[in-house]
């Protein structure tokens, strides 16, 4: 598998047919019950956020994950309003060897998830 971060995300804006770029997020991981910051970073010009962890980055088996999309601010940089302020994918990693693909089909007034590949 090429050198990429073990967890990666793309945001397509769906109302727009576009990427999502330039749109803020975080990734989290749930540590005794509280969660834990991993990174934060922007989305690049192709919706995608490819160094959102460092490669050699290991999830843990049975790890609890958090993605929160900065989805207004988003909207409101590009003129439009929007109904949820952020939205937030949380999913649990079983098999921390394989690349996790988590990617947000994002309108003003929903949005969608998959596993991705």
């Amino acid at each position: 598998r090429a050198m990429v971060s073990p967890i990666t995300t793309h945001v397509l804006d769906t109302a727009n047919g576009r990427p999502a770029a330039g749109l803020r997020l975080k990734l989290e991981q749930l540590m005794s019950g509280m969660w834990s910051v991993l990174a934060e970073k922007k989305t690049n010009g192709d919706g995608r956020v490819p160094d959102l962890l460092p490669v050699d980055y290991v999830p843990d088996k049975d790890g609890v994950y958090r993605i929160t999309f900065e989805t207004e601010e988003y909207f409101r940089a590009n003129g439009a309003e929007c109904f949820y302020p952020y939205a937030q994918i949380v999913f649990r990693i079983t098999q921390p060897q394989q690349h996790h693909h988590v990617p947000l089909l994002l309108s003003p007034y929903g949005y969608s998830t998959y596993r991705g590949s």
